[in-house]
């Protein structure tokens, strides 16, 4: 399997993976958006919560020059650990979250 297919291949199961959790509070509904052809993979959550409209992505990833780009973390979890156990070298993980020029001190890939 090429590099950029086993990336989707993690991608989507871990999209799919959170999207199982359903929130225990409020009429909120969990949506898995995977879009393969260009390479975005994305957990939003819709709903109600007391009264407020709840929408927002909680989990947003990217495949752009066969690296996986975080551009959203919404949850408590250490992400980046999760894709390094998956097989994903630290080489290959942009934290896109953090502006270009701190990223090199993250210990991850700049771009």
């Amino acid at each position: 399997m090429d590099k950029l297919t086993h990336y989707r291949q993690i991608l989507r199961d871990l999209v799919t993976e959170y999207g199982s959790y359903k929130p225990s509070y409020g009429e909120i509904e969990t949506e898995v958006l995977i879009d393969q052809t260009e390479n975005h993979f994305q957990l939003l959550r819709v709903g109600w919560l007391n009264g407020t409209r709840v929408h927002g992505l909680t989990l947003h990833f990217d495949l752009i020059n066969d690296k996986i780009w975080i551009q959203r973390n919404g949850t408590d979890r250490e992400i980046t650990d999760e894709l390094m156990e998956a097989g994903v070298p630290k080489e290959d993980i942009v934290l896109a979250f953090h502006p270009q020029n701190v990223r090199q001190y993250t210990g991850f890939a700049v771009s």
